[in-house]
């Protein structure tokens, strides 16, 4: 019967459904015809599969062809089916054995010479094939990203006729050499920054506990520096995490990083638009919060980004994902970012000063696109004030503060302590399972009730002050945190406020 059936992956985000590419050879007038919900790209395929198997000196069928990409309601997008479509037509013409099929699938772009190419999202589907506990074949192009799975055989082709060889037995590909991280992620150092003792502390602090933070203070002072040593002082992620975030960015088709163990450190210009930042298109991709999973997302003149875009960080500032939904899918990607988010007092940045000419009409209005909602998911507000003079005559020796490493190894001190108590870190407590490692005896209940009415605080602001309070807790290796811990946690969250 001219009948055959091989396996391959399409793309619904970072998810890599499996299609059966079912192909039948009948009689009649010759024909060529794709279904299964193919658009335009899939359908272009046929010119592409047809010069392919020629130009690799195969006969292509002079019969009807009816391809079928199975299941027939998932959406076919992209060229990725061009190699498992010609090898389902060869091996229904008996060119090619079928007897190996159900042990690989097949993906990649062929070119009208056969030569095999390389297709974006290659990694979703590299880790779904692993799952699935079969071999892929893949272009060279995609080899190294593919690699990145240790789980799984990769074989590398650069054309259509390597691929049948190794069906034949003929000429076997070899398997794909792993491909090797670095040992060491590369980050600035902390100690770079002069002063600002306060605001490293409360990095540290955000750091342990994976919370959210707002820097505020006139331009110069080191905002921007203090942003981008935060991912330095993380942990280093996990193989599962590492391999999500190279999901995320080979879906995006950015270029996966060699180093799967750095954390993202990501900072869209205010420009950005609200698809650049929060992810969508006609096509669905990630966007920047999604690229900045388990990583850092600055936010750098946060007041200037379109009001738009700063609301619309509210959903995965509470939920760690972005939820997606256009006609034919709907699509969630994660986010589970650290905002850093850095502003001025006031257009000009110099509010307090003699310099500063801004009425307090301008001042309200440039400090309102930051909206109390958007405030409430930031967990600290931290002052950067201008240093003292005689900081910068220091000599190099005395202006050196602690260390990436020497920070880095409290914060995974600190954290270790969070995954063996919860299995989870601080700002991803729930509030039942906050009350379980924050319980508050009389003392303490009477000085937070005592704070929320002093300074105003919604049930979001309270419940984050303690995930903050469990956080220093955490550092200082205490079993819960007390009356120090919440004050400290308290005066981070109201030293910001728009109405001064």
């Amino acid at each position: 019967m001219s009948l055959s059936t091989v396996k391959t992956r399409a793309k619904l985000g970072l998810q890599a459904p499996l299609v059966s590419v079912e192909v039948h050879l009948s009689n009649g007038l010759p024909a060529f015809n794709i279904v299964g919900l193919p658009e335009a790209a899939v359908k272009e395929s046929k010119d592409r599969v047809r010069s392919a198997i020629i130009n690799s000196k195969f006969e292509f069928p002079n019969r009807r062809i009816t391809v079928n990409l199975a299941p027939a309601e998932l959406p076919k997008t992209g060229s990725r089916f061009d190699l498992a479509i010609a090898i389902g037509i060869l091996t229904a013409s008996d060119q090619v054995p079928k007897q190996l099929l159900d042990q690989y699938e097949f993906i990649g772009e062929l070119a009208l010479s056969g030569e095999l190419r390389g297709i974006e999202a290659i990694l979703p589907a590299v880790i779904a094939c692993a799952s699935a506990n079969k071999q892929i074949i893949v272009s060279r192009e995609n080899a190294n990203e593919a690699s990145m799975v240790e789980a799984i055989t990769v074989l590398a082709a650069n054309n259509l006729l390597q691929v049948t060889a190794h069906l034949y037995k003929t000429q076997p590909i070899e398997s794909w050499r792993k491909n090797r991280v670095q040992s060491q992620p590369q980050h600035p150092e902390i100690s770079d920054v002069i002063g600002q003792k306060q605001a490293k502390r409360a990095l540290e602090v955000a750091a342990c506990g994976g919370h959210h933070i707002l820097l505020f203070g006139p331009p110069g002072t080191g905002k921007s520096m203090l942003a981008s040593r935060l991912a330095g002082i993380l942990p280093r992620m996990t193989n599962h995490q590492a391999l999500q975030v190279a999901s995320i960015h080979s879906l995006a088709n950015k270029t996966v990083a060699r180093n799967l163990l750095q954390r993202p450190f990501r900072s869209p210009h205010h420009s950005a638009s609200a698809i650049a930042i929060v992810g969508g298109g006609s096509s669905p991709k990630p966007g920047e919060i999604s690229l900045a999973h388990e990583g850092v997302l600055f936010l750098d003149e946060f007041p200037e980004f379109q009001r738009s875009v700063i609301e619309m960080l509210r959903e995965p500032l509470e939920s760690g994902e972005i939820n997606i939904s256009r006609a034919a899918a709907q699509l969630t990607f994660p986010a589970q970012f650290q905002l850093v988010a850095a502003m001025n007092p006031c257009p000009c940045g110099y509010r307090g000063s003699q310099r500063c000419d801004c009425s307090a009409e301008k001042i309200a209005r440039y400090q309102s696109k930051i909206s109390g909602p958007i405030l409430d998911r930031i967990d600290l507000h931290i002052p950067v004030t201008n240093i003292d003079n005689k900081q910068l005559f220091q000599t190099p020796e005395k202006q050196q503060g602690e260390s990436n490493q020497k920070i880095s190894r409290r914060v995974n001190h600190a954290r270790s302590i969070q995954i063996k108590r919860q299995g989870l870190i601080n700002a991803r407590l729930d509030n039942q399972q906050l009350k379980k490692v924050c319980p508050l005896n009389q003392i303490q209940q009477d000085f937070l009730d005592h704070a929320i009415n002093s300074y105003g605080l919604s049930t979001r602001s309270f419940h984050r002050s303690l995930k903050v309070a469990r956080s220093i807790a955490d550092l200082a290796e205490l079993e819960f945190p007390d009356i120090p811990q919440y004050q400290e946690a308290l005066s981070y969250r109201n030293q910001f406020n728009p109405q001064k």
